[in-house]
């Protein structure tokens, strides 16, 4: 049978595609921009007739129709990122969150600590050979399609065949449905003043040839903004956003440097807008792998001077960083902070960066606090973090004392606030 009557063979409707899901099983999903819309949307039909059926995935946006309210008992989410579609019902219990670096998710799922008796993936259309790309999520998508009983697979000829370690073969599929729906968007926002401030605070610390971390947001494109000038950075990062379009086209981003994948952007995901997706489309320059390689802090020290920019909900006078949660209010993940800090901080000439405005809530809140609210989880620890940056400089934690630590930390801190920090410093002997 020749590939193409294989891949006919296998196509199906998307609820006889997962009438093969049962009872009791556990069913990973691609996330983020790849996720299956059309095959959830036929899982959740089945809601009267299925029973505790757990869904994992790393980050989930857009309408999840398996997690609205009176699913419950026929579909329980095991966040291992918890996103927009999800962070509902995470947080009143009806779905769970999973504390886990990236790098350990392909691990884990080996290691059966993250059960799938079922893939649910979305890929690109195959090419001659059978092979079709996971596109624009690559993530742990190849570790659960080795260990699950049945793989269903979303082919969707608007998704872009991406190059890498990202494929996967017609044979490994039990059913195919096709589809032709635009990927979900991620538009960002202009930078304000104040991200564009710490943007150049980070950029003029940026040496020519370093190898770039970066992720979404004001922050991160305001960093990449600021590189005018740079010469031939690289990226190996988790994330690829649109602010790394412009930076290419300007030949600030060459790779001619780097000591690991030279010439190549590395990353295990995609998220931006459809612009984004047409650049990466068939563009050898582009490769995403694994998240277990992209974001193995041994792998990531490999690349001499690398830099990485993370973020943070809140750090704390001792220097320790809260991003996954707001109080006990879990928010996001500890997705690749840690992988990136620890990984920049091996690497030759390395720097990582935790980056943050100072105040929130309109200027109402500092974000460096004297203690982490009750119920925080701590991300990154204190005794990991290098760099905090804020638009009032830059405080070098590490190797330093609690008091050293404190009297940095302060003297970044919006000015509304430092005194009532420096108060409950001394409160704690900290200073």
């Amino acid at each position: 049978m020749s590939i193409m009557e294989q891949y006919r063979a296998k196509l199906c409707s998307p609820a006889q595609a997962v009438a093969a899901v049962k009872s009791n099983d556990w069913v990973w999903m691609s996330g983020n921009a790849a996720a299956p819309f059309v095959l959830m949307e036929a899982l959740s039909q089945r809601a009267g007739e299925l029973e505790n059926v757990t869904l994992s995935h790393v980050l989930l946006m857009g309408d999840d129709p398996l997690s609205k309210p009176g699913m419950e008992k026929a579909f329980h989410h095991n966040s291992l990122f918890v996103g927009s579609a999800d962070r509902a019902s995470v947080n009143d219990g009806r779905s769970a969150y999973v504390p886990v670096h990236l790098h350990e998710i392909p691990g884990a799922i080996r290691g059966k600590a993250v059960r799938v008796d079922v893939a649910m993936i979305q890929c690109s259309r195959p090419d001659d050979h059978g092979f079709m790309s996971l596109g624009v999520e690559v993530m742990a998508q190849k570790a659960a399609v080795e260990m699950a009983r049945t793989v269903i697979i979303q082919v969707n000829d608007q998704m872009p065949r991406i190059h890498g370690d990202a494929f996967i073969h017609v044979s490994r599929a039990t059913h195919i449905v096709e589809t032709s729906q635009p990927l979900l968007e991620l538009r960002g926002k202009p930078a304000s003043e104040v991200e564009r401030k710490i943007g150049e605070l980070i950029a003029e610390r940026i040496p020519d040839g370093a190898t770039l971390q970066l992720g979404i947001g004001g922050i991160p494109d305001a960093v990449l903004s600021m590189l005018r000038g740079k010469k031939d950075l690289g990226i190996h990062t988790e994330m690829i956003s649109d602010g790394l379009i412009s930076a290419m086209e300007a030949g600030i981003i060459t790779g001619n440097r780097k000591t690991l994948h030279p010439g190549k952007v590395i990353s295990t995901f995609v998220l931006g807008t459809k612009a984004l997706y047409d650049f990466v489309d068939d563009n050898p320059l582009f490769e995403l792998h694994p998240v277990d390689h992209t974001n193995d802090p041994f792998i990531i020290a490999q690349n001499d001077n690398m830099v990485a920019i993370n973020s943070a909900l809140e750090v704390d006078l001792t220097g320790q960083v809260c991003s996954d949660s707001i109080g006990p209010y879990i928010y996001s993940g500890f997705g690749g902070q840690l992988d990136f800090v620890r990984g920049a901080a091996a690497s030759k000439g390395g720097k990582p960066f935790i980056a943050l405005p100072a105040t929130a809530k309109g200027g109402t809140m500092s974000r460096i606090v004297p203690i982490l609210k009750p119920g925080s989880g701590v991300v990154t620890t204190r005794a990991d973090v290098h760099e905090v940056v804020t638009e009032f400089g830059v405080a070098s934690l590490w190797g330093k004392n609690l008091s050293q630590r404190a009297r940095a930390l302060i003297a970044i801190a919006h000015p509304d606030f430092r005194d009532e920090l420096e108060k409950a410093a001394k409160e704690r002997h900290l200073i």
